[in-house]
């Protein structure tokens, strides 16, 4: 087993370096919020003090940070660049959604101080990442991956190799955009099927055995009551928040204008994102986009 520096342990970040610590490695956690790491030491995580103390004599270290700013300051432009702090042969997992371009200069900057860094984002939510069932696209060498996946394994089902470093950020845009396009057209169906008097339920499960299947109908519902545990039934708190899911589209944004990549339906959701969060929704969870649709 291995010794894990975790940082970053919000409502994704939390429930994966518990799983690690259920795998039986040695977590050493560290988060702004003592409320957060106190939840991974009650599991049987180790309370680290700083950042720096919990990636010192780590193996591997796993970070979950906001954007791609705070990745390259805590690794390579701060006061106190963890990367003077790690060891020689650690493996560094960024697990942080970011753009696809930092994480290659962070990558480089790793190499050029023989340092291992990868980037490997996730998929699969807040119930992906408590069962332990998310998917990780990581970007990196056969090698990195191979060292990486053993751990990668406790925290998730599906571990893909997209390809070289940056590679597992380019994937995670294009699903999460994919995403926010089928979660506003899923929205947009329930609501009208609504207001023309079907029973919600009803109408989500003839969607679900029917050409328009999706992910959201199978297990992330926008519809209040329809399902049990997710987090249109629980006032659209916990889960991804539409702030983070207008951060991601932004990412893609960026991405298709670099690479002249035409994205319309992307862009129109990216907009009903934004109008939603600029009405004050911005913490919710991004299925609360239902709310848009529907009579206020």
């Amino acid at each position: 087993m291995a010794t894990i520096g975790f940082i970053g342990l919000g409502n994704m970040g939390g429930p994966m370096a518990i799983n690690l610590v259920k795998a039986g490695h040695s977590v050493q956690a560290f988060d702004l919020s003592a409320e957060a790491v106190s939840r991974v030491v009650s599991e049987g995580g180790v309370a680290a003090a700083s950042a720096k103390a919990a990636v010192t004599g780590a193996d591997f270290v796993v970070s979950m940070l906001p954007a791609g700013k705070h990745v390259q300051g805590l690794f390579v432009t701060g006061d106190d660049p963890l990367f003077d702090h790690v060891k020689d042969d650690v493996l560094i997992i960024d697990s942080s959604t970011i753009d696809a371009a930092t994480a290659q200069q962070v990558a480089s900057a790793a190499q050029a101080r023989g340092i291992g860094f990868i980037d490997a984002p996730v998929s699969g939510g807040v119930g992906g990442a408590k069962a332990g069932t998310l998917a990780f696209m990581v970007g990196a060498t056969d090698e990195q991956f191979a060292k990486a996946k053993p751990i990668l394994d406790s925290m998730g089902k599906n571990i893909f190799h997209a390809g070289a470093h940056g590679a597992g950020q380019v994937a995670k845009a294009c699903n999460n955009m994919l995403l926010a396009i089928l979660m506003t057209g899923t929205a947009e169906a329930l609501n009208m099927g609504v207001k023309n008097g079907l029973d919600p339920a009803v109408l989500s499960e003839i969607m679900k055995q029917s050409s328009g299947n999706n992910w959201a109908l199978q297990v992330y519902n926008p519809f209040p009551g329809v399902m049990e545990g997710v987090p249109s039934s629980n006032d659209y708190q916990g889960g991804f928040q539409v702030d983070l899911m207008f951060k991601d589209l932004g990412l893609a944004m960026e991405m298709s204008q670099q690479s002249a990549s035409p994205i319309p339906m992307g862009s129109q959701a990216r907009a009903l994102f934004n109008l939603h969060k600029v009405n004050g929704n911005g913490g919710l969870d991004f299925s609360s986009v239902l709310k848009l649709y529907q009579d206020q």
